[in-house]
Order: structure tokens, then sequence, then C-alpha cells
């Protein structure tokens, strides 16, 4: 046991130091912030900025560790699908996901738990939680910005 362990821990150490040379989840540059919904109070986009922001918008805070990989690779991973999902600072393009927001926030799903784990004043109470669900659906309303109607919709 103890050959195996001498052995594991420098595999281990060489392992970590090689995976910090794969290039994915390098890139930390933030696109410009081009616009913003229409929010419905200055108090839903603060609640919006602490608690999601950070994965759907252009203004990503990138901590120590998404230097580092494997943590820098599912930190640009999970920006990516965020920003994909919906995305603050893009708001003219359409937000396929921007009418399920309030739904997922009042469902607790909402800023992500492994989310959570590491940024803690992005939790949430039930009153800022209801607050910014309610102000979710003032401002981006029913069916979301710029989504695209399907062809039933449009009637044909």
């Amino acid at each position: 046991m103890k050959r195996f362990l001498r052995l594991l821990v420098p595999s281990l150490v060489v392992l970590v130091v090689l995976i910090q040379f794969v290039p994915y989840g390098r890139d930390h540059a933030n696109p410009a912030a081009r616009d913003e919904p229409k929010w419905d109070k200055p108090e839903t986009r603060a609640l919006a900025k602490r608690a999601c922001f950070d994965c759907h918008s252009n203004e990503t805070a990138w901590p120590w560790y998404s230097h580092v990989a494997p943590a820098s690779w599912l930190l640009r991973h999970d920006v990516d699908e965020g920003r994909s999902e919906m995305n603050f600072s893009e708001w003219s393009k359409p937000q396929d996901e921007a009418d399920k927001a309030s739904k997922m926030v009042r469902k607790e799903r909402m800023p992500l738990r492994k989310y959570l784990l590491l940024h803690p004043d992005a939790r949430l109470s039930a009153a800022e939680r209801d607050v910014l669900a309610s102000g979710l659906d003032a401002t981006i309303g029913v069916r979301g910005p710029a989504k695209k109607m399907t062809e039933q919709e449009l009637g044909n």
C-alpha cells in the first residue's frame, strides 16, 4: 500500500501540472455589454446582478480559481452555457429561456447550488427570491425578449 501511495501522489502532482497547459477555460475576457432589458425597478437589477450576472451576462467576475484547471474548465463551460440560455448583456438578441427565469428562481433551481457553495452572497432569502421572480416577470414579460415565434404561433 505504501508503495502504491508513493507512486500515486507524484503521479497526481504531475497530472495536475500538465493539465494547466490545456488552453480551454483560460479566456476570461468578457465581451462588451451591449444592452440590458428595461428593468421594472432598480431592485430587480440589483438582485439579478447579485444572483445571476456571473453566468447570465457579460459581466462575469472571474475568481482566482478560474485560472486553475480543472476548475477553469468547469467555470468556462458553465458561463458559456449560462450566456447561451439567457444573457442580460445582449438583450436585443433572442433569449430563448428568458420566459422561464422567474419560474427557475421561484423553484430555487437558480442560482445553481454548486454556484452558491462558492458564492454565498448570491444566496437569496425567500423575500428576495419573490422580489426577483416578480421583477423578472415584470421585466421580461410572458414571452421574453425577441423570442422567435413558431410557425404555429405565426398562423401557418
